[in-house]
């Protein structure tokens, strides 16, 4: 099973789409998700690629890191598990 990908600094007229085809030259996209912010709805710069194998998620960010991906300079390293997030009571 693949590991899921952070991708950031990508530009804010791409979309899962054009991430998914890009990841896909280097192997198989299992699912591609950009974030987007709850009060606009624009892209907040970043997201996460899922790829199909430990294999095709080592040569993603063999190939895409620090590459250039719609004239913006990406990151692409495998993601951190999610912290648990503490409910603030005000």
């Amino acid at each position: 099973m693949g590991k899921r990908l952070y991708v950031g600094n990508v530009p804010y007229q791409a979309t899962e789409e054009d991430l998914r085809a890009l990841f896909s030259k280097a192997g198989e996209v299992v699912s591609v998700k950009l974030l987007t912010d709850a009060a606009t709805g624009k892209l907040r710069g970043f997201g996460f690629v899922e790829m199909g194998s430990d294999e095709d998620t080592q040569k993603a960010i063999t190939m895409f890191n620090k590459s250039n991906f719609m004239e913006r300079s990406i990151v692409v390293n495998e993601a951190k598990p999610q912290e648990e997030r503490k409910r603030r009571d005000y």
